[in-house]
């Protein structure tokens, strides 16, 4: 955080376990309950330490996945902002498991919830396959979801005309929700903020990539990347490796060096067709011309970005949230297709290197391509002056304004 803007301060809470966090706890649930517990208390403490600096807070936006935010900000008396970091019909899943409208285990005809496609068990967050071994982290997800009516505002991470029907539906439940996305960096969408072009990440930029790309025809290579959490088989990395070698098209794969260790021993990290990376930044590579699809594990803040520079993706979900936005990127919005797996759950090379070639070569590509143009224009347009985001970003800084 060496970059923040004069007007940003950066401060810390503790969860309780600051000499080693999650590996120094015995189990996720005492991890969880220790930071419910002392999280609250180091947050009232900042809170009361700014106050006396004067430095008053007026609102507290807190990320729904720490529900007890919103307790914070009313014994403070302050504004208290839930922000939903998914998109509004992954949330809608969690709140119905929540409020007893959805139950486990997920019958073989699937679910049917107000505003959302038919669901089969493939298409809702992996936490629900496995609930009956271990129902910790599903239990978690759902409690976002326990007191969000007490909150003052309810802001999500997606855009409007993105999911239309399920956000009317939803305000009927939440009055106070807007979407205010994609929270992408200004330059990737609008360029109205100058020098808005990172995450607070340049530090770790990776030159080779852009270098690389530069060399390649436009619309020509397929970039791969899981984010920073997902681990795959080492079946799955080979059957990726030859599929992407198979393929004979070129590409950029970004994988975590402990990842690396894993490929075929044959496989070589640079080639004339390809190039393995440790890091690269995902926007600016996105953003590049020669990028023609995106193989992605289908984190919301890689499929916003797809969509946001227009890229179409190959699906590949793991868990958690992925399934959902897997189901609403093939089948809801159209801006890619899904990887079939087999009965190993695994995406061979043989399929992985047709889906390369129907994303680039075939009718139903030029299908996918047509469509993410139109969402990347509904997406620079919610952002930009007059754009449902920017309204509802107006409409919110207003309200605080008027305190």
């Amino acid at each position: 955080m060496q970059k923040l803007p004069a007007s940003i301060t950066f401060e810390t809470i503790s969860d309780g376990f600051d000499n080693g966090r999650v590996g120094v706890a015995k189990s996720l649930k005492e991890y969880m309950d220790t930071f419910w517990q002392v999280g609250q208390q180091t947050l009232e403490e900042l809170i009361e330490k700014l106050g006396r600096k004067g430095n008053h807070v007026d609102c507290l936006i807190y990320d729904s996945f720490f529900p007890w935010g919103i307790d914070i900000a009313k014994k403070c008396g302050i504004v208290g902002a839930v922000f939903l970091t998914q998109t509004l019909a992954v949330s809608s899943i969690y709140y119905h498991f929540n409020i007893g409208k959805l139950q486990v285990p997920i019958t073989k005809h699937g679910v049917s919830l107000p505003q959302l496609p038919q669901l089969q068990l493939e298409d809702l967050p992996s936490f629900f396959c496995n609930y009956a071994e271990d129902s910790i982290i599903l239990d978690f997800l759902s409690a976002q979801f326990s007191d969000i009516y007490k909150a003052d505002w309810v802001l999500c991470n997606t855009l409007y005309e993105l999911e239309k029907e399920m956000i009317n539906w939803t305000m009927k439940i939440w009055p106070k929700l807007r979407t205010i996305g994609p929270s992408i960096p200004s330059m990737f969408i609008n360029k109205k903020i100058e020098n808005d072009e990172d995450y607070g990440d340049a530090q770790f930029t990776n030159e080779e990539c852009l270098k690389w790309l530069d060399d390649k025809p436009k619309v020509s290579v397929v970039y791969i990347s899981f984010g920073t959490m997902v681990a795959i088989s080492d079946e799955q990395l080979e059957e990726l490796a030859y599929g992407l070698k198979d393929s004979g098209s070129y590409f950029l794969w970004a994988i975590r060096d402990s990842e690396q260790t894993k490929l075929p021993k044959d496989f070589e990290l640079k080639s004339e067709k390809g190039l393995v990376v440790a890091w690269c930044s995902q926007l600016k590579i996105l953003a590049h011309e020669a990028i023609s699809c995106f193989v992605t594990h289908c984190g919301w803040n890689s499929s916003l970005e797809s969509l946001s520079l227009g890229v179409p993706m190959i699906a590949m979900p793991q868990w958690s949230d992925q399934y959902t936005n897997a189901k609403f990127i093939a089948d809801v919005w159209k801006i890619g297709i899904r990887a079939k797996v087999d009965e190993r759950k695994i995406v061979t090379r043989e399929v992985l290197k047709h889906c390369i070639w129907e994303i680039m070569d075939s009718d139903r590509g030029k299908e996918v391509k047509s469509n993410v143009f139109q969402w990347k224009t509904l997406a620079v347009g919610a952002v930009g002056e007059g754009g449902s985001s920017h309204k509802n970003i107006k409409e919110f800084m207003d309200a605080l304004f008027h305190l």
